[in-house]
């Protein structure tokens, strides 16, 4: 009887541990349940998100609607509504950015931004385009795409645009013409 009971326990065991070990963790397919790869894995609406550094506001980005697809292996967000961006300097001098479609991109810190892009800077110069790109790592600007550039009384019309993000270095590509205008 004893070498039964003993032969019983060990049956249990040994099907309880195999069971144990059999199991693999699938919170990560549990999670994904309910989700389809071409839908985003979360929508934010009406945005208004301010970014900070030592307390003082650095960026304001506010948007109608945001579409999050960051579960993808190259995640990005995406502004199908547009976005309106200001930004901050070190002297509180804001300048913004505007555009009618914008999608972000995790990876590589490169915005997309489509679609009456206006680039306004604190001192007024504005740079309109169809389709401009800014690297937040390397903090550029660039386009090879259709450009007007307003840079004091100039308007400058090109075919590409490359700049820092603070318009020091603003260089207009293959110029079309230039407009000065009167005061």
């Amino acid at each position: 009887m004893r070498n039964k009971n003993l032969y019983i326990k060990t049956l249990v065991t040994v099907f309880t541990v195999t069971l144990f070990f059999s199991c693999k963790s699938n919170f990560n397919e549990v999670q994904k349940i309910g989700v389809s790869e071409d839908q985003p894995i979360g929508i934010a609406e009406d945005i208004n998100l301010k970014y900070t550094d030592s307390g003082r506001v650095t960026a304001n980005l506010i948007s109608p609607k945001m579409l999050d697809f960051t579960n993808r292996n190259f995640g990005f967000n995406e502004f199908p509504d547009g976005v309106i961006l200001h930004l901050y300097d070190d002297l509180n001098q804001k300048s913004t950015v505007i555009a009618d479609y914008a999608i972000s991109y995790k990876e590589t810190n490169l915005i997309d931004l489509q679609g009456n892009v206006v680039v306004t800077s604190h001192k007024k110069d504005t740079l309109f385009a169809e389709q401009l790109y800014y690297d937040q790592t390397k903090e550029w600007l660039f386009t090879n795409k259709p450009v007007t550039f307003r840079q004091g009384r100039d308007l400058i019309n090109g075919n590409g645009f490359d700049s820092d993000s603070k318009f020091k270095q603003a260089q207009v590509l293959e110029i079309d013409g230039v407009i000065t205008l009167e005061e």
